[in-house]
């Protein structure tokens, strides 16, 4: 499944908004999302979207239980 263009654009404009510096899992940032009036499917999706971002290391996975993602500076 292809990332359709502009939800990694919108995920980090809403947390940078939203003022959210600390790794958060997929689903806070779905709840942040949400409370900012952006749908998403699911945070299996936003998930996805900053998986794939972290092979560009523009994000950093944070592995764990769950895993939590960060924004890198690039």
């Amino acid at each position: 499944m292809a990332i359709r263009h502009g939800e990694f654009e919108r995920i980090r404009s809403v947390l940078e908004d939203a003022d959210a510096d600390e790794p958060m899992t997929a689903r806070e940032i779905l709840e942040v999302l949400a409370e900012h009036d952006v749908e998403f499917d699911s945070a299996h999706r936003v998930a996805t979207v900053l998986g794939r971002r972290a092979q560009t290391d523009e994000v950093e996975v944070i592995q764990g239980q769950p895993y939590r993602y960060r924004f890198t500076d690039t």
